[in-house]
């Protein structure tokens, strides 16, 4: 459960079919760029973060839900140990060039960069996309690119204009917060997908952040899916980050 979760968490985008009640109006680039604009300019500033994370996970043989210790120093690590009933499980830390982690029941581990995840996926992966993911942001930097924009009563819809990779992406942002509702990646050929919703957002010390996050992933007809809630949210407070791999764990690779 942990290797599967874990990798998720590590990934994720968004498709979501807006229907809507009227039919969406096609807006000019003018309005795109005040769109996205208005989704920076409301990104949550923080140096640390910590919470406690309710994270459920669900696939075809399984469901589980777990405790998480959540702590983050924004731009530079990610830090997460999972309980069950008070009792270690995981662990994990996610820097900018490196991923490990642990796991206590069959007492395997994982060390290494971004290249295998990244493969596992087939788009890069860098810190800075799990960090977007995690805050609420859109995982790909919107300023990068030329997009169309629809409004409906859902909200702001940006599909790139050229979808010149394997990867298509869909952006859905909330129309009065500018913050991200869904996101999505998929591949078509491969047959898989990655849907990220935010059904419930939280403000905290004048900061709008996820206070729910549902992903949704599937895979040649293989879904899993992860909840995840965030409890009792503190910023700015000083944060550490233990971590060490025991002795005599297994290393494993995520394939």
């Amino acid at each position: 459960m942990y290797k599967k979760a874990f990798t998720l968490l590590s990934i994720c985008l968004l498709i979501i079919s807006c229907k809507s009640r009227k039919e969406p109006v096609e807006i000019e680039d003018t309005a795109t760029a005040k769109v996205v604009a208005m989704h920076y300019s409301n990104e949550a500033d923080f140096k640390t973060m910590n919470s406690r994370l309710r994270l459920k996970y669900q696939d075809e043989d399984r469901s589980q839900s777990v405790t998480v210790s959540f702590r983050m120093q924004k731009d530079s690590v990610i830090w997460m140990s999972a309980q069950l009933l008070g009792i270690p499980l995981a662990k994990a830390i996610i820097t900018r060039d490196r991923v490990s982690y642990y796991e206590k029941i069959n007492k395997t581990y994982f060390d290494g960069d971004y290249r295998l995840l990244s493969k596992w996926l087939g788009t890069p992966l860098d810190f800075d996309k799990l960090q977007n993911l995690l805050t609420g942001q859109a995982i790909y930097d919107l300023r990068s690119d030329r997009y169309k924009l629809t409004e409906s009563i859902q909200g702001y819809q940006l599909v790139p204009l050229l979808e010149l990779g394997i990867i298509k992406k869909i952006f859905l942002l909330d129309s009065k917060s500018f913050k991200t509702i869904a996101q999505q990646l998929s591949q078509e050929k491969e047959n898989r997908n990655v849907t990220v919703t935010y059904p419930k957002y939280q403000r905290v010390n004048g900061r709008t952040i996820p206070e729910e996050i549902r992903i949704v992933a599937n895979s040649q007809g293989s879904g899993t899916q992860i909840e995840i809630s965030f409890k009792s949210v503190t910023f700015n407070d000083p944060v550490s980050f233990p971590f060490e791999i025991p002795s005599g764990y297994d290393e494993i690779a995520i394939e």
